[in-house]
């Protein structure tokens, strides 16, 4: 196996090289303002430093999200192109499961129980989602130990039932006084979401793969115009 895996549901890209056992790249670059400008040159340095082809890849993981419309464009577009060009397989990662799964492994979250994971959904609102860690015989701190208990949802701050919980992702730093205090995660690192993708792959649990069409979670703004109205008779 050689996965390659990219996310562009926040700020900038994420993208890593995963062999099925281990992370062999994984780097992030640009803002909000240029995915679609930073994206193939981040896979292309990806590999490079991997030192694998892209003849080699067999599957390709991209975050769905929920995250901005062109972001989220731009991310599952490139992964379908990919995929279909090199003959790969694709699978779909909801984004915050990814920063979840980063969060338990660095530390950030308890060991056991309830988390909140929270990012920027702009509007003055939060893509949210619960996460439950569940105990596991030896210990360990594996994605493989997450599920996703409620979510993903788009909020205002002040509606996300916290219940005391820990809350990782940029929106504790966005709104500290409803999701504080911030801590010291921001935004997704691929090579998460490149071991979520390969632990579903491999059977052994953790949240899962989604289908590879994005999570808005909310109409665009841009709508079709209606009907001409007649102003004569």
């Amino acid at each position: 196996m050689l996965l390659l895996a990219l996310d562009t549901a926040t700020d900038g890209v994420a993208v890593a090289v995963h062999d099925g056992t281990r992370v062999l790249d994984a780097r992030r670059a640009g803002d909000a303002r240029h995915h679609n400008e930073v994206l193939v040159p981040t896979i292309a340095a990806a590999l490079a430093a991997a030192g694998r082809e892209r003849g080699e890849v067999t599957d390709v993981a991209v975050g769905v999200g929920p995250g901005p419309f062109t972001g989220l464009r731009v991310g599952l577009v490139t992964a379908r192109t990919l995929a279909l060009a090199w003959g790969a397989a694709l699978h779909g990662v909801c984004s915050l499961d990814a920063l979840a799964a980063q969060a338990l492994v660095r530390g950030a979250v308890p060991a056991v129980g309830e988390f909140l994971v929270a990012t920027d959904a702009r509007r003055r609102e939060v893509h949210t989602a619960r996460y439950r860690v569940v105990p596991e015989a030896g210990g360990g701190a594996g994605p493989e130990r997450l599920v996703r208990v409620a979510g993903p949802d788009v909020l205002a701050p002040s509606a996300v039932q916290r219940d005391g919980l820990t809350v990782v992702g940029r929106g504790a730093a966005l709104y500290p006084d409803a999701l504080g205090p911030a801590g010291p995660l921001a935004d997704v690192d691929a090579g998460f979401l490149a071991q979520v993708a390969v632990d579903a792959l491999a059977g052994r649990g953790g949240p899962g793969l989604l289908p590879a069409e994005p999570l808005y979670l909310r109409r665009p703004d841009a709508v079709e115009p209606g009907a001409r109205k007649r102003v004569t008779a």
